[in-house]
């Protein structure tokens, strides 16, 4: 007669209650991470676009500014800030974005340097 003893199952039942949690959250932190990269690759679409559309302002509109864009169902709060570069006749453009990724905030920051005139 072929079949399991009580032991071996009780040993399946074991390794089982181990391995499932672990599964779980290794998953877990697979979709946030994927939530995570997803939402930083839109931030710096986000960025790189406020940095395309206020390189030509530069000289003529130099005060900071700030907004909120909404993309694919998250929100993207922007500022950009317009500082002199100390080493030459250039202004640097810094535009951060802050958004939320699974709960937690997070920030992608890109700058430009721009020729003053």
């Amino acid at each position: 007669m072929a079949g399991f003893t009580l032991a071996e199952v009780l040993a399946a039942m074991l390794l089982l209650a181990i391995v499932i949690p672990a599964a779980i959250e290794g998953l877990h932190v697979a979709s946030t991470a994927s939530t995570v990269a997803v939402r930083k690759a839109e931030a710096a679409r986000v960025a790189e676009r406020i940095l395309n559309e206020n390189v030509i302002r530069v000289n003529g509109n130099p005060a900071n500014q700030s907004g909120t864009v909404v993309a694919n169902g998250a929100e993207f709060h922007w500022t950009l800030r317009n500082e002199q570069w100390p080493a030459a006749a250039m202004q640097l453009l810094t535009a951060e974005v802050t958004f939320a990724a699974q709960d937690r905030p997070c920030l992608v920051r890109l700058s430009t340097l721009v020729n003053q005139q």
